[in-house]
């Protein structure tokens, strides 16, 4: 205990790319581009999703749910990112260490089970057509967020709690980016074995499992739409499914590699990399496959603008 005590620093060093240099700006442009396009598209889906009563479905609350976590999940490691970028001393309070590893993890764990749950909304709605909104009433989406959330945030508290629990014997260079679980796990004196074995236990959780019954139902979703016989109807059903799937396999992709693959020496560069993929620049793609595909989408946001010019008109 003593042991663990006095590893606690002050703060962390993130070292980033910080034996490359000359990486640093065009980093800085890319997170910054990419930010402000994240907060950008985000904030417009939230904004359409709610002001526009044809997009008060269930598929659009969850895609406002998704929206919210990019915008949260992104704010908690991109300000502090830029920052260290821009400064010779490239470090982050034990505090603001803490919370960046909290917020991250659970916002992320939420995001594997809500793409699950989207999934399923998909299922129900194009094999299901007759009873979707018996099955996919108000208080079920509800219900089915706040699983999501709850869920999230729990394995955040429990993960969190045993990742700096462990000992780092005055070890405070983290060769991350900003604080996560397989990072400060390598700052660890002691054996981390059994850490490591929970996070693949809990990675299969809430990664592999979800991503094993997102292809189930698309399996079952091919199915249905193939029966339809109408070319129009496949093709917007090809194009609803088709923005989640594509979102689907970014994050899960990414996430799987990241936090399901045995640990080496030589994917040390490739791990900071795709973590900053699934953890800036998905966030950043979500709104623009989910516009740019999706006809309500483009719509509700032309009458946006127009209600908007109208008005100052």
């Amino acid at each position: 205990m003593n042991l663990a005590n006095e590893s606690i620093p002050e703060e962390f060093i993130l070292l980033g790319f910080s034996d490359r240099p000359w990486l640093e700006l065009p980093l800085f442009v890319v997170f910054l581009v990419s930010y402000i396009l994240t907060i950008f598209g985000n904030m417009m889906i939230i904004l359409v999703s709610r002001l526009d009563s044809k997009l008060h479905t269930p598929m659009y609350f969850f895609l406002t749910n998704l929206s919210l976590l990019d915008l949260c999940y992104t704010t908690s490691t991109v300000p502090q990112m830029l920052i260290n970028i821009c400064s010779t001393q490239k470090v982050i309070s034990y505090g603001g260490c803490v919370a960046q590893l909290f917020i991250f993890l659970a916002l992320g764990s939420t995001e594997c089970l809500l793409l699950g749950v989207m999934s399923f909304d998909r299922f129900v709605a194009i094999c299901q057509p007759l009873h979707y909104s018996v099955i996919m009433h108000q208080r079920r989406c509800l219900q089915l967020a706040a699983a999501c959330w709850i869920s999230g945030f729990s394995n955040s508290v429990l993960q969190s709690t045993w990742t700096l629990q462990m000992p780092r014997c005055g070890h405070k260079e983290v060769d991350h980016f900003f604080c996560e679980v397989p990072a400060l796990l390598k700052l660890s004196c002691v054996d981390t074995t059994a850490n490591e074995a929970e996070l693949f236990f809990i990675s299969v959780l809430f990664l592999l499992i979800p991503v094993t019954l997102i292809l189930i139902s698309y399996a079952f979703i091919v199915q249905a739409v193939l029966r339809i016989r109408s070319a129009e109807g496949r093709r917007k059903a090809f194009g609803t499914c088709g923005s989640h799937l594509i979102v689907v396999v970014l994050f899960y992709g990414t996430a799987i590699y990241m936090y399901l693959q045995p640990p080496s020496p030589a994917s040390k560069d490739r791990g900071k990399m795709v973590s900053l993929f699934y953890g800036i620049i998905t966030p950043m793609l979500n709104p623009l496959i989910y516009t740019l595909r999706n006809k309500e989408v483009k719509g509700a946001f032309k009458r946006l603008m127009a209600r908007v010019f109208l008005i100052k008109k």
